[in-house]
C-alpha cells in the first residue's frame, strides 16, 4: 500500500468479531475480490480484550467481554466448532464452565456482610424493607417473578430466546405497548422501591436494570439471568476467537490494516471514498475508493464518524444510528502472591471451612462486582500467584473513578488507544516483559488501585489486603467505544430498525453491524447475528 488514492472492492471498517467475520466470509464467498478491514487499534478484538497477567502463566485476564452462553447463544458455538476444525491442534479453542454466584460468597450490602445464600436461607439478615412475597427469594428470582408479572407465561423455560422476544413486543401492560415503556418503570408497578434496590445492588449491575426499552430488557434478562444460564470462559482468552477469524481471513488473501483510523468517507460516482489516518506509523493519510462499505462499528463510533460523513448524517440514517444507548462498563484487575480472598470463607454446621475462591462477590460500593478468577481450566486458584477482577462495574458506578483516571476521551483525540497514566502502578518485572506483555499497555493508576484495595478489605471483612503485584484495567465508556455494550431505546420497534440498519439506504452498499443493533447486545452473539443479516445481502448462509 503506498500513498494516494486505491481502489478495492469491499472497505470493512472496525476489526471487532462482526468485521472480521463478515470479512473472512465475504472472502470465502468472493476470493478474486480484494477485501480490506481498517482497524484503527493496534490489535484485532474490538470489545474483546485478553491480557496475560505478568508472572501468573495458568491465567488469562479478560479487559472485555469474558464469557458466552453456551446453552442459548447458537452462532457462538457454531463459529467456534467451525473455527476448531480448521485451527492446528496446538490453536483449538477450549471452553471451561465459568463460576459465578457460589453460595459461600460475600454480598456486602449497606454496610452488612452476607453470603449468597443468605437471601434464601436466612432472608432476616437481608437489610432491605421488603414485602412478604418479595423476602426469602434471590434478588433474580424478584425480577423473574416481576417479569412474569408484566408478561405471563414469558418465563416458561420451554420457550426459545425468539419466541420470547416475539411475546414480548407484541405484549401490552397496563394498556400500552411494553415497546413503549421503560423496563424500570413496569417493574416498579409490580415490586417494591426496596425490592428494586436490592436487586440492582446484589445483582452487580446498575444498567441492565435502568429505564431501557422493556420489551428487549426482559427477554434479555431472562437470557442472562433468569432462565438456567450456562456460562463458558476461554481457556486462552476471549480474543481468541476473533484472532482465529482474521488469520484464516489473512491465509485466503484478505488484508488486515491496524492503526488505520477511518476519518470519515462520502459517496462520488457510484464508489465511496474514504479518508484513513494511520496511527502512530510516520505515514501520510491516504484515500481508499471502495464499492462496498460495511461499518461494523458501535453507537458511538458512528457518532465519531458521521461529521465527516454526509450519509450518516442524513435523517434517515440518523433515525436509526441513535435508536441506542450507549452503557459504560468498567474492569481493573489485581494480581497477588497468594489467593488471600480464600481467608473469608466460613465454617458450614458440621464444622467444615468452606472456603471463597470462585465466582463472583458483590457489594452496593463502587467496585460493584469481584470476580475470583479461575485458573484457565476454570477451577479456582488455592495457592501460588492469583489474579482478582477488582471491579467490574457500570453505569453511574463508572464515574467514581473518574477522579482517579485520565480524563475520558482525551486518549482518542491524541490518536492514543489508552491515555498515558501519569502515576501508574507498574509492579516488578523485566523491561523486555514490560515491552512484550500486552498487559502494560492498560496501566491502572496508583490512587486506582489503593482505590479498590481499600473497598476490597472493607467487603472481605479485612483491615487490610496483601500487596498488589500488577495491575490493569479498561474503560470501555471512553472513545471511540462509548460503551460495552448498548441498549434500545424506549419506543423504539428494535425488530424493524435490525433489519433497517443492515442497508439503511435502499440500492446504496453501505452496510451496519455490530452488537450495538441486535437482539443479544452486549454480547458477541449479537455481532455475528447482525453480521450474518449482512452476509445475506450477499447470498452467504449463516453457519
Amino acid at each position: 500500500m503506498t500513498n494516494g488514492s486505491e481502489n478495492i472492492d469491499f472497505a470493512i471498517v472496525g476489526g471487532g468479531v462482526s468485521g472480521v467475520y463478515c470479512a473472512w466470509r465475504l472472502k470465502q464467498k468472493f476470493p478474486e475480490k480484494k477485501i480490506v478491514v481498517f482497524e484503527g487499534s493496534n490489535h484485532i478484538g474490538g470489545r474483546l480484550l485478553s491480557v496475560k497477567p505478568p508472572g501468573i502463566d495458568n491465567m488469562v485476564a479478560e479487559l472485555g467481554g469474558m464469557r458466552i452462553l453456551e446453552n442459548t447463544q447458537y452462532r457462538i458455538v457454531a463459529l467456534i466448532k467451525k473455527l476448531n476444525k480448521q485451527l492446528a491442534a496446538n490453536d483449538k479453542i477450549e471452553l471451561y464452565d465459568f463460576p459465578v454466584d457460589e453460595p459461600q460468597n460475600i454480598a456486602y450490602l449497606r454496610g452488612f456482610h452476607l453470603r449468597l445464600s443468605d437471601f434464601t436461607a436466612e432472608p432476616d439478615k437481608v437489610p432491605y424493607n421488603l414485602s412478604f412475597l418479595e423476602r426469602s427469594m434471590s434478588p433474580g428470582g424478584i425480577i423473574v417473578n416481576a417479569i412474569e408479572q408484566i408478561v405471563p407465561g414469558i418465563t416458561n423455560e420451554d420457550l426459545s430466546e425468539e419466541q420470547r422476544r416475539e411475546m414480548a413486543h407484541k405484549a401490552d401492560f397496563a394498556g400500552k405497548k411494553l415497546y413503549e415503556q421503560g423496563f424500570w418503570n413496569v417493574l416498579m408497578r409490580v415490586i417494591t422501591g426496596e425490592a428494586y434496590e436490592l436487586s440492582v445492588d446484589a445483582g452487580g449491575y446498575n444498567s441492565t436494570l435502568l429505564n431501557w426499552n422493556a420489551a428487549d430488557a426482559i427477554p434479555w434478562y431472562l437470557s442472562d439471568f433468569g432462565i438456567s444460564p450456562k456460562y463458558k470462559g476461554f481457556k486462552q482468552g476471549f480474543q481468541q476467537v476473533p484472532n482465529s477469524v482474521a488469520m484464516l481471513f489473512q491465509e485466503i488473501g484478505g488484508e488486515i490494516r491496524l492503526r488505520s483510523k477511518v476519518d470519515g468517507f462520502e459517496r462520488v460516482d457510484g464508489k465511496f471514498q474514504l479518508s484513513v489516518t494511520p496511527v502512530g506509523l510516520n505515514l501520510l493519510p491516504y484515500e481508499v475508493s471502495a464499492d462496498s462499505l460495511i461499518l461494523a462499528m458501535p453507537r458511538r463510533s458512528l457518532d465519531l464518524l458521521a461529521p465527516k460523513s454526509p450519509l450518516l448524517q442524513l435523517p434517515e440514517v440518523e433515525r436509526l444510528t441513535s435508536s441506542v444507548t450507549p452503557r459504560p462498563l468498567f474492569k481493573i484487575f489485581t494480581t497477588y502472591t497468594s489467593p488471600w480472598w480464600r481467608a473469608a470463607g466460613y465454617t458450614d454446621a458440621q464444622g467444615n471451612f468452606v472456603p471463597v475462591e470462585s465466582g463472583r462477590t458483590v457489594t452496593d460500593l463502587p467496585v460493584r462486582q469481584t470476580y475470583y478468577w479461575p485458573k484457565d481450566n476454570g477451577q479456582p486458584a488455592t495457592e501460588g500467584p492469583s489474579m482478582l477482577m477488582a471491579s467490574y462495574d457500570d453505569g453511574t458506578n463508572v464515574g467514581f473513578w473518574d477522579g482517579l483516571r485520565p480524563q475520558r476521551r482525551q486518549a482518542w483525540k491524541k490518536g492514543l488507544e489508552v491515555a498515558e497514566i501519569a502515576n501508574p502502578f507498574k509492579g516488578e518485572c523485566s523491561e523486555e516483559e514490560r515491552k512484550s506483555n500486552p498487559w502494560f499497555q492498560y496501566y491502572a493508576g496508583k490512587p486506582m488501585v489503593a482505590e479498590a484495595a481499600r473497598q476490597l478489605a472493607v467487603i472481605h471483612d479485612l483491615s487490610y489486603t496483601p500487596e498488589v503485584q500488577h495491575a490493569a484495567f479498561r474503560d470501555w465508556g471512553d472513545d471511540p467505544f462509548g460503551g460495552g455494550w448498548n441498549s434500545w431505546n424506549i419506543g423504539v420497534e428494535s425488530p424493524k430498525v435490525i433489519n433497517e440498519i443492515i442497508q439503511p439506504l435502499a440500492d446504496c452498499p453501505l452496510y451496519i453491524c455490530g452488537e450495538a443493533y441486535s437482539n443479544s447486545q452486549g454480547w458477541v452473539e449479537g455481532a455475528l447475528e447482525t453480521a450474518d443479516l449482512v452476509l445475506e445481502k450477499f447470498d452467504i448462509c449463516p453457519l
